[in-house]
């Protein structure tokens, strides 16, 4: 063999050594170069995708918020504001709502806690801020009896509002009376100011009773929204019960069933007649100045008064009936009626009655024609329960 096929048969052997090592992927691929096989075929996570039923800016204080999950599990739900937090609790449904309504002017930060449908968890954070309001634009709710305050048998529940009120129902829907034991009775609207709650009959003697006002952000109507929820316990003390006969004269006291005195009495004269009917103690003056002016009686006339120091005066009507000792009549007591309206008695009869007597205390008329009314003083009890009731919204 010549030296040139030498050479060329080598070469020919060469080359198909580097043609059959072509046929490899590896020889084909370049340095770095990701391996196919190792590429992932798992999909891609999907989010939980969190929506809320309010807008960013400018949301109604009586929304209810709620707040849901798509795509995934709603775990966890914390919503706060400067304000204060809102409370609230997930449904069967997986959506979350709030148990109060919102405050008006006020930045909520809503943060959530979810599990995508394959198992991992995602945290995510909005905000909102609800619209301002005016104070005329918020009614703000008064209790009495105060809380903590032992009150006597007769006492009513009284809210009033400084704005008033035109959507009586959707107000009372909120407001709820509990008492221990237990012990129907109803609200009635006096004004769009006022609303009162009586038991169907006079308290039971030892009752703890609960008022909530549950009306923050509720629609009181015409644009107004109530102002702060509010809450007070009160007690009912012993059951005092006046009787006071204008035509004898005389006054029964009666606790807890049990007459205690008779005390000689006077009432209003011609003129100035003492209402009938249930009137129950408002406030109490351990010394009271009285002016006849004040009930339109010029003092510089025939009937005409101006008293210093009247003492042990409680007062029973705005109009100005009041029981309180009378010393200036005690020739009168038990036989005549001499006074403007107000129910007078001796000194020493006056101050055990004062010590013995509580705002709420029923004092029960008989004996004249002028009847008492609804509204002037605590006048709830000259209704009947029926009647009573027809007065709510609901």
């Amino acid at each position: 063999m010549s030296a040139r096929r030498t050479i060329a048969t080598l070469c020919a052997a060469a080359l198909v050594g580097v043609t059959a090592s072509a046929c490899t992927t590896d020889a084909l691929t370049p340095s770095g170069a990701a391996d196919p096989s190792a590429v992932s075929t798992s999909p891609t996570r999907e989010p939980v995708t969190i929506t809320t039923n309010v807008e960013r800016r400018d949301v109604a204080v009586d929304t209810v918020l709620s707040v849901s999950a798509v795509g995934g599990t709603l775990d966890e739900v914390t919503v706060t504001s400067d304000g204060g937090d809102l409370s609230g609790d997930l449904d069967a449904s997986g959506t979350w709502q709030a148990s109060s309504l919102l405050e008006p002017g006020t930045t909520y930060v809503v943060k959530t806690v979810a599990t995508t449908d394959d198992g991992e968890e995602q945290r995510d954070r909005s905000r909102f801020s609800t619209a301002d309001l005016s104070l005329d634009e918020q009614t703000f709710a008064s209790i009495s009896p105060l809380q903590g305050e032992t009150v006597g048998v007769g006492m009513p529940v009284i809210v009033t509002f400084d704005v008033p009120v035109t959507d009586h129902a959707a107000m009372e829907q909120h407001m709820t009376v509990t008492s221990t034991p237990a012990q129907r009775g109803s609200w009635h609207w006096l004004s769009d100011y006022e609303v009162h709650w009586r038991p169907a009959t006079y308290w039971q003697a030892g009752t703890d009773v609960a008022v909530d006002l549950d009306v923050n952000s509720v629609p009181a109507g015409n644009g107004v929204f109530g102002q702060e929820d509010r809450h007070v316990d009160f007690h009912i003390g012993d059951a005092h019960i006046y009787k006071v006969n204008a035509q004898t004269h005389q006054m029964q006291v009666y606790s807890n069933g049990e007459l205690l005195r008779t005390i000689p009495i006077t009432t209003g004269k011609e003129g100035f007649t003492t209402r009938s009917g249930v009137k129950v103690i408002i406030e109490k003056f351990r010394h009271r100045h009285m002016n006849s002016e004040t009930v339109g009686i010029p003092v510089d006339s025939s009937d005409g008064y101006d008293l210093d120091d009247v003492e042990y005066a409680m007062r029973l009507t705005w109009s100005g009936e009041f029981i309180h000792a009378a010393p200036w009549s005690v020739s009168s007591q038990g036989y005549a009626n001499v006074s403007h309206g107000c129910t007078g008695m001796s000194d020493a009869n006056a101050a055990w009655l004062y010590a013995l007597s509580i705002r709420g205390d029923v004092v029960e008329y008989t004996g004249t024609d002028r009847p008492m009314t609804l509204t002037n003083g605590y006048g709830d009890w000259n209704e009947s329960f029926a009647d009573w009731k027809a007065g709510s919204a609901l």
